[in-house]
């Protein structure tokens, strides 16, 4: 999921100091619930814990500390005590490039779950394979960071031997949403996106097979993230009639975007990808927000037998922050992660870069049933499982609608 573009300016040191410090509620430090031995191993994050999208964030780093403590709690690495070390990327780029520098210096760093941001993964992919630290992600969608930027052309190169994630890619997602618009009957589409590589990407790919369905684009509009007002958008959108908008980013601009366009008598539903799927958008898009539309990666959480000991373990955990939409994703990353140290540690006394290579190349060779479902992954680094699912707003609350392989 979710992008942020890459040229910004630069982020000032207390900011980047911020970024290097975990955060929020029961931060494991050294993972908690005993240990395997003398040896410490690290699992470090970046993910958003501070700002707009903490609200993800912090389900990641709360998942992935609960997989560390139980891994620790069962002596999972023979002679070896797994540390967690969540740090704060902020959704953003930079930071999260000061975050990678910080970590892939860290001797003792095998494996990184994150990001949330598909942008800050590609700032942070090149200091983490540099340093052979697998990087496994519960959420990028950002097609390029697995098969290139000429992937569309059908030129795919992987670029980075040690990135991997457990979440789909835009270039099923997109699709996956046109189709569910058309054959639901909306012949007829608006898009509109936020110009970063996720939105506009989204919305590409959106765009490619909803006119490969048979469908029209009646208009394409962009905004800028951080955008308040969308009355300018709206009045070109209405005109065209269009049986929906398709909207490429994140929820802290399509939920006032969706509010706003019910206010001007744009009574059609709103659609996204995984980037609006939070209850911060029905919040943001307000009581007309129901009958508006998401798609995310996997299956609902709460509706998987493989999730059910998750779900339980989670909650009586304490964690005062929700699992949200990517919990049971990185605590499948951590654990993908955990079963190949468990692979390459024992019997070793230090970490080097043949054991960092020997770990990247265990997690390739991954072949196991998750949380989430199967896992395993193709010769690009992504997952095998392609199933996704679209919410309706219903009531006030995000209702799995359909779950399906594209």
């Amino acid at each position: 999921m979710r992008h942020r573009n890459l040229i910004r300016v630069a982020v000032p040191i207390a900011v980047g100091a911020v970024a290097l410090t975990g955060c929020g509620s029961n931060s494991s430090g050294g993972g908690g619930g005993g240990g395997g031995g003398g040896h410490t191993v690290v699992i470090g994050m970046s993910a958003p814990l501070t700002g707009p999208l903490s609200a993800l964030g912090l389900g990641m780093k709360n998942s992935v500390d609960l997989a560390v403590k139980q891994a620790n709690a069962a002596n999972k690495i023979d002679g070896w005590t797994i540390k967690f070390e969540p740090k704060d990327d902020q959704a953003d780029a930079n930071v999260g490039g000061q975050v990678a520098a910080a970590l892939s210096s860290e001797s003792d760093v095998v494996g990184i779950v994150g990001t949330l941001n598909s942008s800050v993964a590609q700032q942070e992919q090149q200091a983490f394979n540099d340093a052979n630290i697998v990087m496994i992600s519960p959420a990028n969608t950002g097609v390029e960071l697995t098969q290139g930027p000429d992937y569309a052309s059908g030129k795919k190169t992987r670029p980075y031997a040690s990135y991997f994630r457990v979440s789909t890619t835009d270039a099923i997602q997109g699709p996956f949403a046109a189709k569910y618009l058309y054959e639901s009957g909306i012949k007829s589409v608006a898009t509109v996106n936020d110009q970063k590589t996720y939105g506009a990407g989204l919305v590409a790919e959106f765009e490619k097979e909803f006119k490969k369905e048979g469908g029209k684009i009646t208009s394409h509009q962009t905004i800028n993230p951080g955008d308040k007002d969308f009355s300018g958008v709206i009045s070109k959108i209405k005109p065209t009639n269009p049986g929906a908008v398709y909207y490429g980013g994140e929820y802290p601009e399509a939920g006032p975007l969706s509010k706003q366009m019910k206010a001007g008598g744009l009574n059609v539903p709103l659609m996204g990808g995984d980037g609006i799927y939070d209850p911060t958008f029905i919040q943001l898009a307000g009581s007309k927000s129901n009958g508006d539309l998401a798609t995310s990666v996997g299956a609902p959480t709460d509706q998987l037998d493989t999730a059910k000991q998750f779900v339980q373990d989670y909650n009586a955990a304490g964690y005062k922050d929700s699992y949200s939409a990517y919990g049971a994703y990185s605590y499948d990353a951590a654990n993908v992660l955990i079963d190949a140290m468990a692979k390459v540690l024992p019997g070793k006394d230090s970490i080097d870069d043949s054991v960092r290579q020997a770990i990247v190349a265990a997690v390739g060779e991954t072949d196991t049933t998750g949380v989430t479902g199967h896992i395993s992954f193709d010769q690009y680094g992504d997952t095998t499982n392609k199933v996704l699912t679209v919410y309706k707003v219903t009531a006030g609350e995000w209702k799995p609608v359909k779950t399906d392989t594209f």
